[in-house]
């Protein structure tokens, strides 16, 4: 025979085992199960946004926006949702206001020096184009770099004949890719090189590389860059804060 429970029926019966515990018994679970530096995250936000006032206006479109984050296109597309995720419309309220106070809170918090965040930022945000060939043989990279600087064959032709990596397959072509999610050493190379300069072999690591720039573009301080600007602050401070709490 098979018992089906009822998510709201679960519900109810995990409530009421939950009042037999002590609060020592809870917070002991809650560490063994993981939990507990996640409630610490929620206590720690839910303190630094208590302040934090909204209007009218503001909870109205706080409300607009958790909806379109979840593409809640109609009136029934958002209830059925709300059933699927076992949530009333206060609930869906409280969560669209708590996450904008959430966004005004990183605003009003850090907003004012964000130029000057991103300045310490740009150089590593920078994203580069660039060509490489890599091998672990110092003479077959010595012919290469003088094929290339000679005209005799494109990068292209042979990084699809000779370089060990997945550039290969690309013509050597690598990017756009920002600066910082490269090898420091090659990310240094590039940041100081300028574009179409053939560099001659260089070790990095196990490899010998040959690389050269095709292009350089700039990161903007545009929307897209301020928001992740703003998240890289608040969930830095959002780290030392927990930490504080151990």
């Amino acid at each position: 025979m098979t018992t089906v429970i009822e998510s709201g029926n679960l519900w109810q019966q995990t409530t009421s085992d939950l009042n037999n515990f002590s609060t020592a018994e809870i917070l002991r679970l809650l560490e063994e199960y993981r939990l507990l530096p996640e409630l610490i995250k929620e206590m720690v936000i839910d303190q630094a946004i208590a302040d934090i006032d909204c209007t009218p206006e503001e909870e109205k479109n706080a409300g607009e926006q958790l909806a379109h984050q979840y593409q809640l296109t109609s009136e029934e597309v958002r209830q059925r949702w709300l059933e699927q995720n076992n949530l009333t419309d206060q609930k869906f309220r409280a969560m669209a206001i708590r996450q904008f106070k959430l966004e005004k809170f990183k605003q009003v918090t850090w907003g004012g020096d964000l130029d000057a965040y991103f300045s310490q930022r740009k150089s590593q945000l920078d994203r580069v184009i660039y060509s490489l060939i890599r091998t672990n043989d110092i003479g077959i990279a010595q012919e290469i770099y003088f094929r290339i600087q000679g005209g005799e064959q494109t990068f292209g032709e042979l990084a699809r004949e000779y370089s060990q990596g997945p550039e290969a397959q690309t013509n050597g072509l690598v990017g756009p890719v920002e600066l910082q999610s490269i090898h420091p050493i090659l990310a240094k190379i590039l940041a100081s090189t300028q574009p179409e300069q053939l560099l001659p072999p260089t070790q990095l690591e196990n490899w010998i590389v040959i690389v050269r720039l095709e292009k350089l573009l700039p990161s903007q301080l545009d929307g897209t860059v301020k928001q992740r600007l703003l998240n890289e602050r608040f969930q830095a401070w959002l780290k030392e804060k927990i930490a504080d709490h151990h």
